[in-house]
């Protein structure tokens, strides 16, 4: 079965509301993921408990919103994701989808939601179309993107002195772009790249390419891949003695997670950007101690804190409007600023860029870690206005109007 049915809120709508523009009285929040497989743990239920957590947080109940849910696993499979967004939109009256991992199926759903007349709100996938020439009036892209995630991993380790480089590259479009990013970022910011190898999609033995990386003495090996590609470079790196002789790895996208499988005793000294860290100040910490609370111990990743954010966000403009239609909910949100306790202040651009702060994080050392998920320490701050690719260079049209 692709979907089920979980009422989370279901109370007698107000007059005001009643009377008004909720089609049908209620608000139907779709959260479409991967629930079993390689992106489960990072998103799937725990993007569920972050959906229902900001729908509690919003107080839906006492201002009369009747609010339902419909969970889904798409499998990664673009025809899968895009059977379930029909069936949710045409049979289901969903109202807006959010996370949707895996850029392929994300893109799909995009073209669907926005012949639907609905909304979208992305959270687990980076790729930048969303907001560039795929970009649409009824999608928002929340949490972060691939420009984003090169450039401020690559210009805050440079401007730190980590000035020369080796790419370590899955030999596939999205590698190949990632590496293309993050080396012009590199160069303008005036570091090096002494090589870059290619290696095949779910590699399993990393050792040449490490040893041709060991040889260059480059201060930074970034990864230009992710999943087990990246773990396995990393744990066979940690082997060859990577990081004893003063070399880094900076994984160009990775989450919490990932981290926490591969531990700190391999993962120690890497390098990753990220816009949320559970442990960042009072309030984020606060926020995780009662996700974690309700997910199995887990701490949230930034895809799941961007769940929370967004749909936090979407009932704001549900309840100014007091009109769930897609396309004027989308309008609202961009005309609100945003504000929560994960991400702050901030603005939705014209594109449907959220615009926050990236933060660069080292990985502690075992010595330095204080509990299981204790696994960062902050190095850099990327304000707003450098985190994500400057509207004027969008391929977007709405960014032109």
């Amino acid at each position: 079965m692709f979907f089920t049915l979980f009422t989370v809120l279901s109370i007698a709508a107000t007059a005001r509301y009643a009377s008004g523009q909720i089609s049908d009285g209620v608000i139907k929040i779709g959260v479409l993921n991967d629930e079993y497989g390689p992106y489960a743990t990072l998103a799937g239920p725990g993007s569920r408990v972050a959906a229902l957590m900001a729908v509690e947080d919003f107080g839906a109940a006492a201002k009369g919103l009747k609010v339902e849910f419909v969970f889904g696993d798409h499998q990664n499979n673009v025809d899968v994701g895009a059977k379930i967004a029909r069936q949710w939109y045409d049979t289901e009256k969903v109202d807006v989808v959010v996370d949707v991992p895996t850029s392929p199926v994300t893109l799909a759903i995009n073209r669907i939601t926005r012949e639907k007349g609905k909304a979208l709100l992305v959270s687990s996938a980076g790729t930048t179309a969303l907001t560039g020439r795929a970009c649409s009036p009824n999608s928002i892209h929340w949490t972060y993107d691939n420009w984003a995630l090169a450039h401020s991993a690559g210009k805050a380790l440079v401007r730190s002195g980590a000035n020369t480089w080796f790419f370590l590259t899955v030999d596939d479009a999205f590698g190949q772009d990632l590496e293309r990013e993050v080396e012009r970022v590199v160069r303008e910011n005036g570091g090096t790249v002494l090589g870059k190898v290619r290696h095949p999609f779910s590699t399993s033995d990393f050792s040449s390419f490490l040893l041709q990386a060991l040889a260059t003495q480059a201060n930074i090996i970034g990864l230009a891949n992710t999943g087990t590609d990246a773990t396995n470079a990393i744990e066979q790196g940690t082997r060859l003695g990577i990081m004893q002789r003063g070399q880094h790895f900076a994984s160009l996208l990775m989450f919490l997670t990932d981290v926490h499988r591969v531990g700190l005793n391999k993962a120690q000294g890497l390098m990753l950007s990220e816009p949320f860290y559970w442990d960042l100040n009072d309030q984020t910490r606060a926020w995780s101690a009662r996700f974690a609370r309700r997910h199995w111990g887990a701490m949230p990743t930034m895809a799941q804190a961007g769940v929370y954010s967004a749909v936090l966000h979407y009932l704001k403009a549900v309840e100014a409007l007091k009109s769930d239609d897609g396309t004027a909910v989308i309008a609202k949100m961009k005309a609100l600023p945003t504000d929560d306790p994960l991400f702050g202040k901030g603005t939705v651009r014209p594109d449907g860029r959220k615009v926050h702060p990236m933060y660069l994080f080292e990985v502690k050392k075992p010595s330095e870690s204080h509990g299981p998920w204790d696994l960062y320490k902050l190095r850099a701050t990327i304000p707003a206005s450098e985190a994500f690719r400057p509207i004027e260079q969008s391929e977007c049209a709405l960014a032109k109007k």
